[in-house]
């Protein structure tokens, strides 16, 4: 039994200030690990980060939701954002979009990260989604390596970032 086995995914409670706080950091802490200290930082404020993390909660501006994984000791290990996003050009189209996946350095290579990400696909098939991608830095290895292991393909290059995205499987 590894690690990841001691983890419950559950909702983020959006009544805990403390759990939008600890996701809307790591948030942070993603965005310095993939774009380095001063690009990650200046990127977007913590203030922003604390209500990007709300509005995925929030059914009247997004159709989103936050799940954490929660060690036997009651921490959180990581969290992953996911919602519903319209395509841009106008037909209506929906496909699920994943906008951050996290686990702290010291739960990682556990299976936790696919524990998470397999939980934000369930959340996306229950509300009908055929298709679920991500976005990240072309140079985001361990991302990339993480989504294409459970099927997703590089779709999309655009300057120094890159769409991964899978069909799901039909709902029966």
């Amino acid at each position: 039994m590894g690690r990841a086995a001691l983890h419950r995914i559950r909702r983020l409670d959006a009544a805990a200030p403390a759990e939008v706080e600890l996701v809307a950091r790591r948030m942070r802490e993603t965005l310095v690990e993939v774009l380095g200290e001063e690009r990650g930082r200046a990127m977007y404020s913590l203030d922003w980060l604390r209500e990007r993390v709300r509005w995925h909660l929030d059914p009247e501006q997004c159709q989103g939701q936050v799940f954490v994984a929660e060690g036997a000791e009651g921490g959180i290990a990581g969290h992953v954002v996911v919602r519903v996003e319209h395509e841009n050009a106008g037909d209506g189209g929906e496909f699920g979009l994943f906008s951050t996946l996290f686990v702290v350095p010291e739960r990682r290579r556990t299976g936790l990260a696919t524990r998470l990400l397999r939980r934000g696909e369930a959340w996306l098939l229950e509300r009908g989604m055929a298709q679920a991608a991500t976005d990240t830095a072309a140079d985001n290895a361990p991302l990339i390596a993480l989504f294409e292991k459970q099927g997703y393909r590089i779709v999309l290059r655009a300057d120094a970032m890159v769409r991964l995205a899978k069909d799901l499987p039909a709902q029966t």
